[in-house]
């Protein structure tokens, strides 16, 4: 009891004597590991959390790693990390990988990376890869609004982690639902379109 209250009261301090531009800023009592991140964007100019980085594949969309990195580091930074649980989490070293232009000085030798907005030097068949980089913009939004990425109930940077990596298996089963519904249902309509067309057939009357 008495350690939980100087941990209180040394963070009381440190919030009253930091200044607009203190290195370590605390934002929150109860979550003093929240970073305020600059998202560079009209609607939203910051937000306040623990950066989390996300892979997909660049065609179904699934997620292959999801990683929170405390402390707000450059984006570049964190590329071999993020490519590094891919690698763990799929048993394979991605080939190909694309990102948005804060991933420059990503310093990454063993995959292959485009980034978004590279036109010289490109075949046509990366730069149709470019551009389904914004794909992922969507499924973020999703694991946001129906995963609930947009607010961790869990505390300090290892509940971060966590729960960042239980958001990311929770957008691949909601992924697999909605195509096990759309088969079922494919299924579904098939069977009554055969139905139908049996019970449609006409009658013969057959005599001497």
């Amino acid at each position: 009891m008495r350690t939980r209250v100087l941990e209180a009261l040394w963070l009381v301090s440190r919030l009253l004597h930091q200044g607009p531009k203190s290195q370590g800023k605390i934002y929150a009592l109860h979550e003093p590991e929240v970073d305020c991140i600059s998202k560079g964007k009209a609607r939203v100019r910051y937000e306040f959390g623990t950066k989390v980085s996300i892979a997909t594949t660049i065609d179904g969309g699934f997620v292959r790693g999801t990683r929170a990195f405390p402390g707000n580091p450059y984006d570049g930074h964190t590329l071999s990390e993020a490519l590094e649980q891919v690698e763990i989490l799929t048993e394979q070293t991605p080939a190909l990988a694309v990102f948005d232009r804060g991933y420059r000085g990503h310093g990454v030798e063993t995959t292959k990376v485009l980034i978004s907005g590279t036109r010289k030097g490109i075949m046509p068949a990366l730069a149709k890869l470019l551009k389904r980089r914004s794909a992922i913009e969507p499924e973020i939004g999703h694991m946001k609004s129906d995963g609930r990425l947009a607010r961790c109930p869990l505390k300090g940077t290892i509940g971060d982690a966590i729960f960042a990596l239980l958001c990311g298996c929770g957008h691949n089963i909601r992924k697999i639902l909605a195509h096990l519904r759309a088969i079922l249902t494919a299924i579904l309509a098939a069977v009554l379109a055969a139905l139908r067309a049996g019970n449609q057939r006409p009658y013969a009357e057959v005599g001497p």
